[in-house]
């Protein structure tokens, strides 16, 4: 995480998403922009957070882990989302595993500066109905994902994790991370690999020196159907 000292960009992001009158003007000057790289983790599960984020630019994934270790993608989030409003108001531990797909630039605010604004009509209002959008998303991943094929799944992951690039090149996908990929979701990774076999033998994707490379991303939607890992709508602010 790489603070980044530009009052300019925050303000351009708050016009952006049309939040200069949400937030109070005392909380404004305690807002700070954060930078993450991709694969860095914005929290991590069961951990205390520091930091209540807003995100504003990138992709995130967000995962939950059992106590057995097995872990299930949630969702991919990408702005303008909240990252730790639950916690950092109620001073709880995280619940998930948030981390970064692309590089991914949020604004912070310390959860020290949170309890003296909570009370503020448009503010607590944004945070609730983000809670409320956050745990319907939620109900819907974790009860229904899981019935989808796998071959549903895993194409809808793929999009999702390599975005085309504007050069049309295409993102490749580490296979070290194929285990990982398998748990989160939730397939085992004998099962992972002959869908990857037959999504290469119609040639949706091909393996290249221990990387996965996206070939045919419309066909990978027409497999899909939709991508069922970032069909959220977006939320109006307001």
């Amino acid at each position: 995480m790489k603070e980044i000292m530009d009052r300019e960009r925050i303000n351009q992001y708050l016009i952006q998403y049309g939040l200069e009158d949400i937030f109070p003007e005392g909380l404004r000057q305690h807002l700070a922009l954060y930078r993450f790289d991709s694969d860095e983790a914005l929290c991590r599960q069961g951990e205390k957070p520091e930091f209540l984020f807003f995100l504003v630019q990138g992709k995130v994934k967000v995962y939950t882990t059992s106590a057995e270790g097995k872990t299930l993608l949630i969702n991919f989030t990408t702005p303008f989302e909240a990252i730790g409003e639950i916690e950092c108001l109620r001073d709880r531990e995280n619940l998930n595993t948030v981390m970064a797909v692309t590089e991914v630039e949020a604004i912070g605010i310390h959860k020290r500066r949170l309890s003296q604004y909570e009370d503020e009509a448009s503010f607590l209002r944004l945070l609730l109905n983000m809670v409320a959008q956050k745990f319907y998303t939620k109900s819907i991943s974790l009860g229904s994902h899981l019935l989808y094929p796998v071959e549903v799944r895993l194409a809808s992951y793929l999009l999702s994790v390599s975005p085309e690039e504007k050069n049309g090149a295409m993102k490749r996908v580490n296979m070290s991370s194929i285990k990982d990929m398998a748990n989160l979701i939730g397939t085992s990774y004998r099962h992972l690999n002959r869908v990857l076999q037959k999504f290469s033998s119609e040639g949706l994707v091909e393996r290249r020196r221990g990387t996965l490379v996206v070939k045919n991303r419309e066909g990978l939607y027409a497999v899909a159907g939709q991508n069922i890992y970032e069909r959220e709508e977006r939320k109006e602010q307001g």
